[in-house]
């Protein structure tokens, strides 16, 4: 049985990582209606020192109240990543301490410090192509030009700096990732439930 702080973890921590424009929130909100009905699968709420969007479904806060959570150990996991908090909230803990699976929307740069502080952790790479992300975050019209220029940039800078479990290519129709997405959590919880028997 792997220990993360003192506690005999059981479940999964499956990372979701990827570029802008890589579709990663897409995928997770659409997997997660393959698992309405399952108490054991848990979609995590990042909690972002930004407003919530129709692209992105967060719990906002502000700088002061995100580093009140941070001094509180309130939070699992926390980063930045352009000029943005972001955090994972601790009660995720809880959830891996049962054996459930706990699934969130992290970051490429921190992936040496997710598989240490969860044991039992999975890397989940989602990407596309340089073309599709750019298109994307063009069409998203979020940020200048040269800011999704310098975000292509830094995703080609970090695709080697870390260890990826699995890899979905998300280029096409998203129904195509959504689906390889689903069926990796499913063989995850399958291998974990057989282990842990």
């Amino acid at each position: 049985m792997e220990v993360e702080g003192g506690v005999a973890v059981k479940g999964v921590f499956m990372a979701v990582v990827g570029p802008s424009g890589a579709g990663k929130d897409s995928i997770m909100r659409a997997a997660a209606s393959a698992f309405t009905n399952d108490d054991t699968v848990h979609f995590a709420r990042r909690i972002v020192t930004r407003a919530s969007n129709a692209d992105e479904d967060h719990d906002s806060v502000s700088k002061a109240e995100f580093a009140s959570l941070v001094e509180s150990g309130a939070l699992a996991l926390n980063w930045k990543a352009h000029g943005l908090s972001y955090g994972l909230p601790a009660s995720i803990h809880n959830k891996l301490a049962i054996g459930h699976m706990v699934i969130a929307n992290t970051s490429r740069a921190i992936a040496a410090e997710i598989k240490t502080i969860f044991p039992k952790c999975i890397i989940v790479h989602i990407t596309a192509s340089e073309d599709i992300l750019q298109q994307r975050l063009m069409a998203r019209g979020r940020e200048a030009v040269t800011d999704w220029k310098l975000r292509i940039a830094r995703s080609n800078a970090l695709e080697h700096e870390f260890a990826t479990d699995i890899k979905i290519e998300n280029n096409g129709e998203l129904e195509e990732a959504v689906t390889r997405f689903v069926a990796s959590v499913r063989a995850l919880k399958s291998v974990a439930s057989n282990i842990d028997a």
